[in-house]
């Protein structure tokens, strides 16, 4: 059979008629793509303007934020985050001491609970302790870190202005801190430094402690 000439026609407009609406389509998109990085790149601006002179922002990475926590450039928000990665660090760093220091140095001598007749030798390294540790002597942790939580400011949760006159990780404890502004800030870059690095250090005796 051959097709009329109006049926060509026909169907050389209606092709005509789907490029120029798939070209459309293609070009909205890219537009928008176009847009939406744009506005990525705007917020990822504002936050390194409003927070590249913190502490924690050393070289050779810099300023990182790939999650993108620090887009809205609220203080506040900062504030909370940089709280609780202090609070984290520094507790992975007690966590990590107490993986390495009984392996170095031993352990205390004595016994832990005289009653049940367990001794410090008797509690292992590493998670196995769990189940080694008597109910007492969790009750103790516990209650020294609800001691550390109460004696730290007081904050709300998911009330980021309560945050807005805190600074971040500052509990009242000057023992190890400077009057020298500059030793100060050294000192304060090396703990987020330092507690980093134990986060990840801790992780990674988890999981060779859990898969060993």
């Amino acid at each position: 059979a051959v097709a009329s000439p109006a049926s060509a026609s026909s169907t050389g407009a209606l092709v005509s008629v789907s490029a120029v609406a798939a070209a459309g389509v293609v070009a909205r998109w890219a537009t928008a793509g176009s847009r939406s990085k744009k506005s990525i790149s705007k917020r990822q601006h504002v936050a390194v303007a409003a927070f590249e002179n913190e502490l924690g922002v050393q070289s050779p990475v810099g300023f990182w934020d790939p999650a993108g926590w620090t887009e809205d450039g609220s203080i506040e928000n900062y504030k909370r985050r940089r709280q609780t990665e202090i609070k984290h660090g520094r507790i992975a760093m007690l966590a990590t001491m107490g993986y390495i220091t009984p392996e170095l140095t031993g352990k205390f001598p004595g016994f832990l609970a005289p009653s049940a007749g367990l001794k410090f030798a008797d509690i292992p390294t590493g998670l196995a302790a769990v189940s080694k540790v008597p109910a007492l002597g969790w009750a103790q942790m516990v209650a020294y870190a609800g001691y550390c939580e109460l004696s730290g400011p007081t904050t709300r949760a998911a009330n980021t202005s309560d945050y807005a006159d805190i600074v971040p990780g500052d509990y009242s404890f000057k023992v190890l801190t400077s009057s020298d502004p500059a030793e100060k800030d050294k000192k304060l870059r090396a703990e987020l430094a330092n507690s980093r690095l134990a986060m990840m250090a801790i992780i990674g005796m988890f999981f060779q402690d859990g898969l060993t």
